[in-house]
């Protein structure tokens, strides 16, 4: 297995119109690893307002990107994640909605997440034998970012702040926008996003990525069959 700077575990939607949309959108297929031209919407500078997100792909986050650990290696960590999926169950919800998320935009899903925050709690806590810990100028960055107590806890715990209870499931679609750029993004995306999400929304694989001179590639799916 190719060896990455740093590995994350991400929902990727499975190949097929969202996750076509999402790569030519963002300008970078992660289950592909090449780039794609933007669309034209609505004359709307896509580049720019997808070029934060755009290096990890259209995704949520499960456990977020690290590096790995002393005596721990990339075939480890695959054969430790297949197992785990094998224990864990599928979830499924009534869909996805587009959402303002402070200052972006990304796909939320509707109904009772707990069991979607439990699957992430315990991907995070069974695979963090392989995380090695954030540096002191990771944590800095971090903290100087306004996190509280608790979001400070978590970080120094498990190498960042928006899991457990503060995890919350999202897809990114930008980056952080005017206040004033929302609604006519949101008003572009609606009529040609919407029509793809899929009612009901189901997180039945969970996958590995690696990160390669600064973009995320799939390296491997792997069903929920617990």
């Amino acid at each position: 297995m190719t060896e990455y700077e740093r590995y994350a575990i991400y929902y990727l939607p499975d190949p097929g119109p969202l996750a076509d949309f999402g790569a030519a959108w963002l300008g970078w297929d992660v289950q592909q690893g090449r780039t794609v031209p933007h669309p034209d919407v609505d004359g709307l500078p896509v580049a720019d307002l997808t070029a934060t997100p755009r290096k990890y792909g259209l995704h949520a986050t499960i456990k977020p990107p690290f590096r790995l650990a002393p005596g721990h290696d990339a075939p480890g960590l695959s054969a430790a994640l297949d197992d785990l999926c094998a224990r864990l169950t599928r979830v499924e919800l009534p869909g996805l909605v587009l959402a303002r998320l402070g200052s972006f935009l990304a796909l939320r899903p509707e109904g009772d997440q707990s069991h979607l925050a439990a699957l992430a709690a315990q991907v995070v806590m069974e695979l963090d034998a392989f995380r090695a810990p954030p540096s002191e100028a990771e944590l800095a960055r971090r903290k100087a970012a306004g996190l509280d107590p608790r979001q400070i806890e978590l970080l120094e715990r498990w190498g960042y702040p928006y899991v457990m209870e503060e995890f919350h499931f999202h897809i990114t679609l930008t980056g952080k926008l005017d206040a004033a750029v929302v609604p006519q993004v949101e008003a572009a995306l609606q009529p040609r996003l919407v029509p793809l999400l899929p009612r009901p929304f189901r997180i039945d694989s969970l996958c590995l990525l690696g990160e390669r001179e600064g973009r995320f590639h799939l390296v491997h799916r792997y069903t929920l069959s617990g």
